[in-house]
């Protein structure tokens, strides 16, 4: 235990026999699993740097509170935006599995949350993963990190996507739906909201399909359970926000590289992503895919019923 953690655990709960216990899974921050009396809270103490993540801790409270006032995320505590460390409630549910995230009630269960939470308010912040791409690039490049793939050429499909695709804010997102991010305890319940902002549901449901390694069956179970029906230009919106989403992560990664101090190893973590890009990238007729995409109605009136 770090003479930091030390001092804040005097701050936050002076005088009290306080139990701490490291909580696996995280990369970026630390996170503690604090217990006393019958009593348990987490208390995660972010990294360095993450405002170069994009992370704005004012935004990741607002996203908290909203998500927490539908019993999907964790209450806040306390917390600290400037300092990076919030105490949330420790929720005992347990991992979702890959196989049963794939399950058909699973993905019913999990995409009548994430409905829940695309209609669910609004906040200040946005998540643009166009810009944000761009923005890793830039940092990267200015501490002299160049991208283990061919980026140019990424960002010219980025480019084309965006072109079908053009970012709009229209629903509040969580936007790293990471398998660890996830509990279940009869209910969905979902963590970490530092990414959270208003965006694309596209991102949140291409993300979340992409992170769980679905399959064309498991897509079409998830977009019909949204939606109400499944089409083509459904899919290849889907398809192309996929490529968006595993872009994003690998240059997450690469930003990592360029700035972090931790003992991980990012360049694999961005050569994976970036190879899971090319794969599905690969895999598809882009010009097809962007055809079938630019179908779906500008103005998305189905969407907006399913979201009803």
């Amino acid at each position: 235990m770090t003479d930091v953690i030390d001092l804040l655990l005097e701050r936050l709960w002076p005088g009290r026999d306080v139990r701490l216990e490291p909580l696996p899974g995280g990369i970026t921050n630390a996170n503690y699993l604090v217990s006393f009396g019958d009593e348990r809270l987490v208390l995660r103490v972010a990294g360095e740097n993450t405002e170069l993540l994009g992370i704005d801790r004012r935004g990741e409270t607002a996203a908290n509170v909203l998500a927490s006032s539908l019993g999907i995320a964790p209450e806040i505590h306390a917390r600290s935006e400037h300092e990076g460390w919030m105490v949330t409630e420790f929720l005992p549910g347990r991992p979702i599995p890959f196989t049963e995230m794939a399950s058909d009630e699973m993905l019913g269960a999990v995409t009548a949350t994430l409905r829940r939470i695309h209609v669910a308010g609004k906040i200040h912040t946005s998540f643009d993963p166009f810009s944000i791409i761009g923005r890793y690039h830039d940092i990267a490049l200015s501490r002299g990190v160049d991208e283990p793939f061919n980026y140019p050429a990424a960002h010219s499909v980025l480019d084309r996507i965006g072109s079908v695709r053009p970012f709009r804010p229209s629903a509040f997102c969580h936007n790293d739906l990471l398998n660890g991010n996830f509990l279940y305890d009869g209910e969905v319940r979902i963590l970490d909201w530092e990414y959270a902002g208003m965006g694309d549901p596209f991102f949140d449901l291409a993300n979340f399909s992409t992170n769980h390694d679905f399959p064309l069956t498991s897509d079409v179970i998830l977009l019909t359970r949204y939606f109400g029906r499944c089409d083509d230009s459904l899919l290849a919106v889907l398809a192309l926000m996929k490529l968006v989403s595993e872009l994003r992560e690998a240059m997450w990664g690469v930003v990592q590289l360029a700035v972090s101090t931790l003992d991980v190893d990012f360049g694999a973590y961005c050569q994976e992503r970036s190879n899971r890009y090319e794969v599905l990238l690969g895999a598809m007729d882009l010009d097809e895919t962007l055809h079938a995409a630019s179908t779906l109605p500008s103005s998305e009136p189905e969407l907006d019923r399913g979201l009803d």
